[in-house]
């Protein structure tokens, strides 16, 4: 295995400058969010009667895994109350009218319903925050009802419950997980857009490898992390079910009927990957033996040139040493 034109060091300053959410802005976009919170909790202790209980960032700039062409922010708003609406739409709009009440700074445009979400724009920034309501009752460990982006279903789900699964895994793999999960959603970015149709969305990337790691995977040589990827999911044809332990007894999962099957780590019943058809698992499959071949074909290359070729199949034309 040839190191000496890309190595694992290659690999570190390709995420700085192409993949990651650069520091500074990490931490504006964290800010803007904390201020929304904020915001919030001084309305709630004025107004205690009011429903919004909790709001809390989510999604991956809460787990430090967001890529370089962030646009938007995840906030789960855990609403509780009888008089929260069970119906989807009704419910998005309450969500709003509510939030306007909370920031009257804000224009009524500046907060807007979505189809399964509410948005608030900052203009300041150009930053949109998409606010998803969680319907709650006073749960301790803040499970709720999340409206699912996929399809509108209700959801139950804890948003702090898997923000502490993914620290578990950054803990014992720091820096090195969350590079990793970085690198390989931006591999998916690349092939949605050199694929037609093809789907695998973050969180499913995230759960393969925390799946991996479970399992004892070093992920600080990059390129071999990045070959365990691939490989693990070729040599599984994306068929191996997958479920954690941290929150339930892997025994107590029940059967599921659909061709892809990785299980919430904080829901038994939640088949994260149940939308997924045996087509679309095939085209995630294909993907992962052509990236692991180049990947192969970039360790063995005699020039520089021919290996930054192959890297390029994997990352595409943003790959430059």
């Amino acid at each position: 295995m040839s190191r000496l034109h890309v190595d694992h060091a290659d690999l570190v300053r390709f995420a700085e400058d192409k993949v990651n959410l650069p520091r500074d802005k990490a931490q504006e976009y964290r800010a803007q969010a904390r201020r929304l919170r904020e915001k919030l909790e001084g309305y709630l202790a004025e107004h205690p009667d009011f429903t919004l209980k909790k709001m809390m960032l989510s999604g991956s700039l809460a787990k430090g895994t967001a890529l370089r062409s962030l646009n938007d922010i995840d906030v789960a708003c855990y609403i509780s109350g009888a008089s929260a609406p069970s119906d989807i739409a009704a419910l998005l709009e309450y969500l709003a009218e509510r939030l306007r009440k909370a920031f009257p700074n804000f224009s009524p445009d500046q907060v807007q319903p979505q189809t399964y979400s509410v948005t608030a724009s900052f203009r300041g920034s150009g930053l949109d925050v998409d606010v998803v309501p969680i319907l709650y009752d006073s749960d301790p460990q803040w499970y709720g009802n999340l409206v699912s982006q996929e399809d509108g279903s209700f959801l139950k789900t804890s948003i702090p419950l898997h923000l502490e699964f993914a620290g578990k895994r950054k803990t014992a793999q720091p820096t090195h997980f969350a590079q990793i999960v970085r690198l390989a959603k931006y591999w998916t970015r690349i092939m949605k857009r050199e694929r037609d149709g093809f789907r695998f969305k973050s969180f499913m990337v995230e759960m393969v490898l925390a799946h991996l790691a479970d399992g004892g995977a070093d992920f600080s040589d990059y390129p071999e992390a990045l070959q365990h990827f691939f490989t693990y999911i070729a040599r599984s044809d994306f068929r191996e079910r997958i479920v954690f332990s941290d929150y339930y007894a892997p025994r107590t999962v029940g059967s599921f009927t659909e061709p892809v099957q990785i299980i919430d780590p904080v829901n038994a019943e939640n088949n994260v990957c149940r939308l997924y058809t045996a087509q679309q698992a095939d085209m995630i499959v294909e993907a992962a033996l052509d990236a692991g071949d180049a990947l192969d074909a970039a360790l063995a290359a005699p020039t520089k040139q021919e290996t930054v070729y192959y890297w390029q199949k994997i990352f595409g034309s943003s790959f430059q040493v």
